[in-house]
């Protein structure tokens, strides 16, 4: 399920970092949560239509942010505490909550992204990050919704994920998270497999660190 949230316009500038006070915000709306872990089986857009302005963004008409979710109790938690307490950061609230279902996919899906794709793997005692151009990232983001897929109990055998090679514009995001820069890839990908693994691939969000605004899907 996906939550679309309208946002109000920000009174104060948005920082071009702002990923970590969204991900504050939804910590606070589902409260203390068992979610608090290392794989997510949700994910959080960027917030849609702002502005690039000196030092950060303008939101002059309001946004949107997009939050997915397989988990039906964290959506139920979640739309509690937006209830509760719709302020965001920057002087915007929330003003319209709308829920959606997962849409009916083709067996090979293209997706454009909502938030670029992060992937990681540990190499000795360092992070080593990987990218569009990267003959692994296919496999990696495979690996990656395998797990997810696993911890939800789902079947994961015949999904495949990997990016469109034949996009022209592909990118390269760094984007700093609590001090720590991250290279992430903002180029469409293609999905390979069931209707559910699709669809959960389409809540959970792809590659790493989705519950921290990277890999989702549009």
């Amino acid at each position: 399920m996906r939550v679309i949230l309208k946002l109000t316009p920000n009174k104060s500038k948005v920082p071009f970092n702002y990923q970590r006070h969204l991900v504050g915000t939804f910590h606070k709306w589902i409260g203390e949560n068992q979610i608090h872990d290392d794989i997510s089986l949700y994910s959080l857009s960027w917030l849609m239509g702002g502005k690039i302005i000196k030092e950060g963004f303008d939101f002059k008409y309001g946004a949107e942010w997009f939050i997915s979710t397989y988990d039906p109790m964290l959506l139920k938690s979640l739309i509690s505490g937006i209830q509760q307490d719709p302020e965001i950061s920057f002087g915007m609230t929330v003003k319209e909550i709308t829920i959606t279902e997962e849409p009916t996919f083709d067996p090979i899906q293209k997706f454009y992204l909502n938030s670029p794709i992060f992937i990681k793997r540990k190499s000795g005692d360092r992070q080593q990050y990987f990218l569009f151009s990267d003959e692994e990232s296919g496999m990696l983001m495979t690996q990656t919704l395998q797990t997810k897929l696993k911890k939800a109990e789902l079947n994961l055998d015949g999904v495949n994920v990997y990016f469109d090679r034949t996009y022209r514009n592909p990118k390269t995001k760094i984007i700093s998270f609590n001090g720590i820069d991250c290279k992430a890839s903002m180029c469409p990908i293609i999905i390979e497999g069931s209707q559910e693994q699709i669809q959960f691939a389409w809540n959970v969000g792809i590659g790493n660190s989705t519950g921290i605004g990277f890999g989702a899907l549009k």
